[in-house]
């Protein structure tokens, strides 16, 4: 009986174990963390292990000079974007790098983003699969216990990634062409939506008036949501871009026509009514002035 029960418990308490491992979460010496920021219209996500810095030493030490850093603890740290990208004049297609940085000395580090994917810190790193090395010189920074990640002085055009541990800080521009990725998200939208919808040539004629560009471009789809369903606002916003054009006799006719299909919808039309009749006002003057 003995013989026929040992391979049995010793199985279960291996399963016991395991279930153990897989529900119970125990505090971490390095947690995680799961970061996304939004610069325009792009999502850069950073995934790191986030080490502190116990008293130790950090760079030169802990961090040693002269060998690739997995910039975190534990997990190799990765870096997504959403949409292509540029650092330093590079440009970086859309898609998930291993992040990694090889402190040279204390003034001289190179970032490293390596198509490599899923690798316990540099166990198994290969310099083959770099996708790019870029020189940066590291910033000395106010103390931080924990290392940190984020993104700052984010603009509709660009942001700068930050590394920040103990008392350095490496600085990463971000570009990214904004209007570009926007067109081209409006484009895939335009060409997947419903016959009927015209909201969506309103929302991208509202995008490229906003801008203040591509009119010829806004002017074929505000008319092609006008084709679909003729309504105040699709209407208003065909005013706005030809007034955008100094085409302000056509703006104002439009205009009037844009509040009259307004009295059919009042509970909408509401929200809009003091801008679109302050424009008419508006309009009136700058029509004089042109002429």
């Amino acid at each position: 009986m003995r013989v026929f029960f040992a391979p049995l418990i010793s199985l279960l308490l291996l399963c016991c174990s395991a279930q153990a491992q897989t529900l119970l979460k125990l505090p971490q010496a390095s947690p995680r963390a799961h970061l996304t920021y939004t610069i325009g219209v792009t999502d850069v996500t950073i995934n790191y292990g986030a080490p502190g810095v116990k008293n130790r030493e950090v760079w030169g030490k802990l961090v040693p000079y002269g060998q690739v850093w997995r910039a975190g603890a534990n997990e190799a740290t990765s870096i997504k974007f959403s949409t292509e990208v540029r650092i330093s004049q590079e440009t970086i297609p859309a898609g998930t790098y291993t992040l990694y940085v090889l402190p040279v000395d204390s003034a001289n580090w190179t970032l490293i983003l390596s198509k490599q994917k899923g690798l316990w810190g540099t166990d198994g790193y290969d310099p083959k699969e770099d996708f790019i090395r870029l020189p940066f010189s590291p910033q000395t920074a106010p103390f931080q216990e924990t290392l940190e990640y984020s993104i700052k002085d984010i603009t509709t055009n660009s942001g700068r990634l930050h590394l920040h541990w103990a008392n350095k800080k490496l600085v990463v521009p971000i570009l990214v062409e904004t209007h570009k990725q926007t067109m081209n998200q409006i484009k895939d939208s335009l060409s997947i939506a419903s016959p009927t919808d015209w909201t969506v040539y309103a929302l991208a004629v509202n995008y490229l008036i906003l801008q203040n560009t591509d009119h010829e471009q806004a002017l074929q789809w505000v008319n092609k949501s006008i084709e679909m369903e003729e309504n105040f606002y699709n209407v208003w916003l065909k005013a706005k871009l030809l007034a955008q054009k100094n085409e302000y006799m056509e703006a104002l006719e439009l205009n009037k026509k844009a509040q009259k299909l307004g009295k059919k919808s009042k509970d909408t039309y509401h929200a809009y009514a003091d801008e679109i009749e302050d424009a008419a006002i508006l309009w009136r003057e700058k029509r004089f002035a042109v002429n």
